[in-house]
């Protein structure tokens, strides 16, 4: 099978021009100008930027979380990405029985992934306690399973404590391998979920009130300094959410030691006002962090432009509104945390970023593709446009107007959180390993089509 994409702008996350690109066998095998091969397909990309498939690096598909599911699983999740112009996720597993190892949860998520995702896909390992024996799996995750990433959680039922985190600094520097924290100060959290409740204070605003800026402003800090302590260069900080959080990030940069940092498109495009919202429509933006103030969402913009923030990914993990969410109605604590984003993401950061011109072209390919498969060990496989490179393309057409709209999207769930946004440019193609899987934002592609990926150590 061959495709030949004539006239296009080609967009890396550092270089801009005109080009064919001609793909064979999955594969990118030529890049020029007025390539003359005959193809089973030709598209004309004349006007339209041909970009690298995305890589949307922090998922949830069919997370459990107690008292509800997540409502995408791993087809319909992939399909949405897809229809998004997002060739690559990978997703983070949720937790398994108390005491599991390793392996037990990267078992059931092959199972509820193979055969059904329709893009590529991988998953970070999950981390609920540490000892000796957690510590000398993370080898054959690893080696076998080709997981080089593992988070931890500093809050909620698995909460890591510092003196283990450190463990896991210290054993994934001598792998070679990435830790991704969800950092919020547990304790202050709980206490004011606790003080907030007892006053009969339930609303959805009290869930942004009960998670200050402070609470991962201290998080992100602690775990810059654990880090350090362990001369450990693989910290990532997932789903960055304050200016606070930032400055920690900024300092420890400067000063020369390494620190990865993501935001997501809820932190830069919405802020905390969404919780007064009347018919406990605050409850759709109940998600860990909470949305900030304007200020914070501003002050994340910078640091993507500046460097600071190396990945935009979603966090995507969607619960229905009329369903689901309405645990919450009468207490914010009893609401499942997550919102959906994954067809929303590339569309988003395109039109609010590159097209208001708060980023360039090339910074929005490099968070949104290359930098998440340069950190996470799929580089240069995926995440660029470059002969012998997998042929994972999205085309976007920057005069193509689109309002958001959820009987327009494709995730499995009733609400989007940008209902109503208004954008300027969209993808038209998404294509994996030479394959369209999304045309005109409706899924083309098959029903496990996507493999999944063994990653490489840092």
């Amino acid at each position: 099978m061959s495709l030949l994409i004539k006239n296009g702008v080609i967009v890396t996350a550092s270089d801009k021009y005109m080009g064919d690109i001609f793909i064979e066998n999955e594969i990118i095998k030529e890049i020029g100008l007025n390539i003359t091969r005959v193809a089973d397909e030709i598209i004309d990309a004349k006007g339209k930027y041909v970009i690298p498939g995305g890589i949307d690096i922090h998922t949830h598909f069919n997370l459990h979380v107690g008292n509800a599911v997540a409502n995408d699983d791993f087809y319909t999740g992939t399909i949405a990405a897809a229809c998004g112009g997002t060739t690559t996720i990978v997703d983070h597993m949720g937790f398994g029985p108390e005491g599991c190892n390793l392996k037990h949860q990267v078992d059931v998520y092959h199972e509820y992934a193979d055969n059904n995702a329709v893009v590529d896909y991988g998953f970070h390992g999950v981390i609920q306690h540490v000892d000796d024996e957690i510590l000398n799996e993370m080898k054959e995750i690893i080696d076998d399973c080709g997981i080089q990433s593992f988070k931890g959680y500093l809050t909620y039922d698995y909460k890591i404590d510092d003196d283990k985190m450190i463990r896991v600094f210290e054993r994934l520097k001598e792998l070679g391998g990435i830790t991704t924290i969800h950092c919020e100060n547990h304790g202050s959290i709980q206490y004011l979920r606790k003080k907030f409740v007892d006053k009969g204070f339930t609303s959805p605003k009290y869930h942004c009130l009960s998670r200050p800026v402070e609470a991962e402003g201290e998080a992100v800090n602690r775990m810059i300094k654990l880090a350090k302590i362990a001369n450990y260069e693989g910290l990532y900080v997932v789903h960055l959410s304050t200016k606070d959080g930032l400055e920690h990030i900024k300092k420890a940069r400067e000063s020369g030691q390494n620190v990865y940092a993501e935001t997501c498109p809820q932190y830069l495009l919405l802020d905390e006002s969404k919780y007064e919202l009347e018919n406990n429509e605050g409850l759709k933006y109940i998600m860990s962090p909470p949305l900030r103030s304007a200020e914070n969402c501003e002050a994340l913009w910078q640091g993507i432009s500046d460097g600071y923030i190396q990945t935009i990914a979603t966090d995507h993990c969607p619960f229905s509104f009329n369903r689901d969410k309405q645990l919450g109605k009468s207490d914010f604590t009893k609401c499942p945390n997550g919102a959906p984003g994954v067809e929303e993401r590339m569309a988003l950061i395109f039109s609010e970023g590159v097209m208001k011109e708060r980023i360039s072209i090339n910074k929005f390919v490099e968070v949104c593709c290359t930098n998440p498969a340069k950190i996470f060990g799929l580089y240069p496989k995926k995440g660029t446009i470059a002969v012998g490179s997998d042929a994972d393309i999205a085309i976007i057409d920057p005069n193509k107007e689109v309002t958001f709209t959820t009987d327009k999207l494709h995730s499995n769930v009733d609400y989007t959180a940008y209902e109503g946004f208004r954008l300027k440019g969209y993808p038209i193609f998404t294509i994996l390993r030479g394959k369209i899987i999304s045309k005109d934002g409706e899924f083309v592609g098959e029903k496990g089509y996507g493999k999944y990926l063994k990653r490489n150590r840092i």
